[in-house]
């Protein structure tokens, strides 16, 4: 048996899978998908179980923010009007076909067959990972070049630019001044995606959080403060 779900009251159902690559025991809340545990092959179901009732408390205070975030996430239907940074979503339904996408320079395409259920957790993953895709692409065009010029302007150095899909950072700059961006830049606005931006160059120059370092983003960003507190009212995985 390579998983197992077992029901744990006032949690509920919780997903158990053995893992080839899990060291530990990990539990792991996520929207929609629920509570979920790897279990490395050296461990029983039965001992995995008994850790995460240990942890029952942990999952009964981060089940309500699990909710919380549900109840924010964008339910994608045919009626959904979103756009990423230049592509338009668009439904498309189609005899004969399976659920599938198709990007062009403006629109993103979902097609779908008629008997699509749009409520399904499936559907709705597969409709969120072509709009991240799409993000992706768009950030590994725009956001190297914004990079550059935003560090010609300000006279900083940098080895290199890498988009990633990190799921608590925005940004992050190594002791080697290779810069990390975070894909979801592209949904927020303009002013906050420079700010981060040059927050990551400035760590070219101080590798800390010390005065230093904010009086130095403050002269190039304007309100270093004001900005980072704007930018904390947006969370990288809700849209």
């Amino acid at each position: 048996m390579t998983e197992k779900i077992v029901f744990i009251p006032g949690v509920g159902e919780v997903l158990m899978k053995k893992s080839a690559r899990a060291k530990r025991v990990n539990i792991k809340v996520a929207p929609f998908k629920g509570v979920q545990v790897s279990v490395p092959q050296r461990v029983t179901f039965a001992n995995a179980e008994k850790l995460v009732l240990q942890k029952k408390d942990w999952l009964l205070k981060h089940l309500p923010k699990m909710e919380q975030m549900e109840d924010k996430l964008t339910e994608f239907t045919p009626q959904t009007q979103y756009r990423t940074f230049n592509h338009e979503l668009v439904f498309i339904a189609q005899e004969d076909t399976e659920l599938r996408a198709k990007a062009n320079q403006t629109e993103l395409q979902i097609i779908y067959p008629p008997n699509t259920d749009f409520h399904s957790l499936d559907t709705q993953h597969f409709i969120r990972h072509c709009i991240i895709e799409t993000y992706r692409r768009e950030a590994k065009f725009f956001l190297p070049q914004r990079v550059k010029e935003l560090a010609t302007a300000h006279q900083f150095k940098y080895r290199s630019v890498h988009i990633k899909n990190a799921k608590t950072r925005w940004g992050s700059c190594s002791y080697d001044n290779k810069i990390n961006l975070n894909l979801h830049l592209m949904r927020v606005p303009e002013h906050l995606r420079d700010y981060v931006i040059l927050h990551e160059l400035c760590h070219t120059v101080v590798k800390n959080h010390s005065k230093a370092f904010w009086d130095l983003l403050d002269k190039v960003s304007g309100d270093a403060r004001g900005l980072d507190k704007e930018l904390n009212d947006w969370q990288i995985e809700v849209f």
